[in-house]
């Protein structure tokens, strides 16, 4: 089991429980991951930290003074 934190912008777009997909983009050094509609954003993570699978489960929300950070957790 793999966990990753996602920024997301504003409150209840996602829920704990919630089954999730996530699509990869590239960047020269690292890839980046955003939670299906466009829901949340992912910080940069290096290439030899890839996600092997694109779809995990919300297991957390916490929010703080820099926003809403969403935990998902992946079965790799």
């Amino acid at each position: 089991m793999r966990t990753m934190e996602f920024k997301m912008e504003r409150q209840g777009l996602l829920k704990e429980g919630d089954h999730v997909t996530v699509t990869e983009g590239v960047l020269p050094s690292n890839y980046y991951y955003t939670i299906d509609p466009s829901l949340a954003m992912s910080g940069n993570i290096p290439f030899r930290e890839r996600l092997t699978v694109l779809e995990g489960d919300v297991t957390a929300i916490v929010e703080n003074e820099r926003g809403f950070y969403v935990t998902v957790a992946f079965n790799e």
